[in-house]
């Protein structure tokens, strides 16, 4: 019964398809808004004119808006089969966490924005840090403040309260992939390139989507007996 139960409870197909057509569709938001523009490079010798471009791509809004509106979706998904299965839901933690995340998240990147896009080779401010752009340390904390906190840790956080060792190795998976630096030299794309933002996108958004097929075909069984 207690087995019956959890199975009824489960339903991670359905955040993990929300949150896989939102990474790809962060590819498209990227191409749209690609801008490049020559700016005078950030420490350059006294005396020496040197150029370097800028790039400015993505929307502000579109990861903390799109995030928000699929923690609050799945938390209606999740509430309405509850109702209609009888059975309580385990959602709640993992909503919570991933909104007050995507809210850290966000503050975030406004703090280290507050002044304006730094301009090439200039310090990134980080919490009141003045990192090195260049440093593998300041990249690490990029992409941990990004999609790894918003997206993976919240999910480390289904894995548990559904007990699902499968989604716990999706979660473990897709962390590994997010922070891990695969740069844009495999798709052979620079970082001028306006589809630039595919390399790091692409792989973690077809991942939750094949973890959403995935776990909709192990659900299917489940719903054929609870139609019976």
């Amino acid at each position: 019964m207690t087995r019956r139960v959890r199975a009824a409870q489960r339903g991670a197909w359905f955040p993990l398809l929300l949150l896989g057509v939102l990474t790809l569709g962060g590819i498209l938001v990227g191409r749209l808004t690609f801008e490049i523009q020559t700016v005078p490079c950030h420490g350059a010798p006294p005396g020496v004119t040197a150029d370097c471009s800028l790039v400015r791509q993505g929307a502000p809004l579109y990861w903390p808006l799109g995030l928000a509106l699929a923690y609050v979706a799945t938390a209606l998904f999740y509430s309405r089969r509850a109702r209609s299965r009888g059975v309580g839901t385990p959602v709640r933690p993992y909503v919570l966490t991933g909104i007050v995340l995507v809210g850290l998240g966000t503050a975030t990147a406004m703090w280290s924005l507050r002044d304006g896009m730094p301009g090439p080779g200039a310090s990134l401010d980080f919490w009141g840090l003045h990192l090195d752009p260049a440093s593998g340390t300041t990249r690490f904390l990029q992409r941990l403040s990004g999609s790894a906190t918003s997206v993976g840790v919240p999910l480390l956080v289904l894995a548990r309260v559904e007990r699902s060792r499968g989604l716990l190795l999706l979660a473990v998976t897709y962390l590994t992939v997010v922070l891990v630096p695969f740069g844009t030299g495999w798709a052979g794309m620079s970082v001028t390139s306006p589809w630039s933002a595919l390399p790091d996108l692409a792989v973690p958004g077809l991942l939750l989507l094949l973890g959403a097929l995935g776990f909709a075909l192990v659900e299917r069984p489940h719903r054929r007996r609870d139609a019976r």
